[in-house]
């Protein structure tokens, strides 16, 4: 395992789609596409939707295959999980997709003002014992306000039913506006496009027999 892993770090450094935190001092803004990923990275002005804590990149290559008309961005702190996101964007040549390894705290580091239309965090560590660390908490929330514009979108795609609940509760508390909430995404027919994409676990998951849920949230900027 270790070997892979060595390997893969060694193919990472010639990816051009993954930006690696340690070649930025992103904490003095030095990232160089900070405001300017549509002008200097993807060469368009199509919205820009970021997948928090997005592992192997599953959901980000197939969202970016799936929306061509939109550009997508994995962040994930672990770069042995990136690889296969940035080998399968590199083999397919999707040109609209791209991946941070970097922390998510980071996010502002990394993205402009209104720079980003929406963000996904596709089943993420529940954190029973931390809610703060939950990426759907108020926490992290204030942290894509700061690259959100005037409103922001977060979508959440989960098999906990704590995280699921929270996410409910939480929104109601802070008077962030349900636009979707389904609590069997595969009892559902009307949104195709949350079950025609599946991440590894997600299958597994569904082996067991989990409840996939999901919830589209909208939250106004403070003014």
């Amino acid at each position: 395992m270790a070997k892979h892993k060595l390997q893969r770090f060694a193919e990472n450094e010639t990816f051009t789609n993954l930006f690696q935190h340690q070649n930025y001092d992103v904490r003095n803004d030095a990232f160089p596409l900070k405001g300017k990923w549509g002008q200097d990275y993807f060469h368009n002005d199509h919205p820009i939707v970021v997948e928090v804590g997005c592992g192997r990149g599953e959901y980000t290559v197939a969202m970016s295959r799936a929306f061509p008309d939109k550009n997508f961005v994995g962040m994930d702190r672990k770069g042995a999980r990136l690889w296969r996101g940035c080998k399968d964007a590199t083999l397919e040549n999707l040109t609209n997709a791209a991946f941070i390894r970097g922390q998510i705290d980071d996010i502002d580091r990394y993205f402009a003002p209104g720079e980003v239309s929406e963000i996904w965090v596709t089943f993420p560590d529940p954190q029973p014992k931390k809610a703060r660390r939950r990426l759907v908490s108020p926490n992290f929330v204030e942290r894509y306000r700061h690259v959100w514009g005037d409103k922001g979108v977060l979508h959440l795609k989960t098999d906990s039913r704590l995280l699921y609940e929270y996410l409910l509760e939480t929104a109601a508390e802070e008077n962030w506006r349900i636009t979707d909430n389904i609590e069997d995404v595969y009892a559902q027919t009307n949104y195709p496009f949350l079950t025609g994409i599946q991440t590894f676990y997600e299958k597994k998951w569904l082996e067991e027999g989990s409840l996939i849920s999901y919830i589209r949230i909208e939250v106004a900027n403070r003014n």
